[in-house]
């Protein structure tokens, strides 16, 4: 009786330590296209797009150095020694006007951005839970005032505040800035998907009323959203040029941007003014820079303490 034969079994060599099993370990094949070549690409890129918007504020900050017989005779990034002397000159010229400029800055950004969220807290919440006859159509409106330059708006609403004998006052400012309809969208897209249905029958069988439901339950669940409508509202309004320069008369009401606006006109004869000018540019960033370090520690705690499970 002979013996059969065993079949016979291929060993497979072990993978080299640090390869992942299953991958080619050989040298890579004619055309392929190396991961690491292609990652550098994006950034690349993304490193090219932030000095170029870095760029700018670089030149302000070296510029603010710099005094005035050496702004235009020395290279454009080469740093001076008059920072503290610029910042002296600029807070005595006029008395200190430039701080009123930045006072009026903080209130009308400061408020305006406040009431503007608050206004969008509560259109956004009625247009995302209750349903009511034209609220498509309501909505639609708003949405239209996200796609109108606020150039068209400026005029109409001077002639408004005209009417109201309210020109050449903070509230001529201010109260065209309350309703934000991009506020009111991203108020009612943020509350359609964080807010629950369940949790405001379950508040309603409760006994709650609707207000105690907004802010007991909605609005801690809003926190985030709210948070970003209040900063896109600071920047726009703290940025805001055009409604101020048609608005107001009274220097003393200007907001910086106006207020450097007129320094900068008159630079053209007094040209020991664009010293003040860049330094007061490079002042009007710092609350900015703030307040975004200060309400990025909300952002990341209310992202983590608003999430909820419907």
């Amino acid at each position: 009786m002979s013996g059969l034969a065993s079949p016979t079994h291929e060993r497979k060599a072990a993978p080299a330590a640090g390869t992942t099993p299953g991958t080619s370990q050989g040298p890579p094949a004619a055309g392929a296209t190396n991961p690491r070549r292609t990652a550098l690409l994006p950034t690349a890129a993304l490193v090219l797009g932030a000095l170029y918007c870095l760029l700018p504020v670089a030149w302000v900050l070296v510029a603010a150095t710099k005094s005035g017989s050496d702004l235009f005779s020395t290279f454009s990034f080469l740093p001076g020694g008059g920072l503290a002397d610029n910042v002296a000159e600029l807070g005595a010229y006029r008395n200190g006007i430039y701080w009123r400029w930045m006072g009026n800055s903080v209130l009308y950004a400061g408020l305006g951005a406040l009431l503007s969220t608050v206004v969008s807290a509560f259109a956004g919440y009625a247009l995302a839970v209750y349903r009511f006859p034209g609220r498509e159509a309501f909505f639609n409106v708003i949405l239209t005032g996200v796609l109108m330059p606020p150039v068209i708006l400026a005029i109409p609403q001077y002639l408004l505040m005209a009417k109201a004998d309210l020109t050449d006052s903070h509230l001529s400012v201010l109260l065209p800035l309350i309703l934000s309809p991009y506020g009111v969208y991203l108020g009612r897209v943020y509350a359609e998907a964080a807010i629950p249905m369940e949790l405001v029958e379950a508040g309603r069988m409760d006994g709650a009323g609707e207000l105690r439901i907004f802010l007991r339950i909605a609005v801690p669940m809003l926190s985030p959203g709210l948070v970003t409508i209040f900063l896109f509202q600071f920047v726009a309004i703290w940025n805001n040029f055009l409604l101020p320069f048609i608005m107001l008369g009274d220097d003393e009401k200007f907001p910086m941007t106006v207020g450097l606006f007129t320094l900068l006109k008159q630079g053209a004869s007094q040209p020991a003014l664009y010293t003040l000018v860049i330094t007061g540019a490079l002042l009007a960033v710092v609350p900015l820079v703030a307040l975004f370090l200060v309400i990025q520690r909300f952002w990341s705690l209310d992202l983590l303490s608003g999430a909820v499970k419907s």
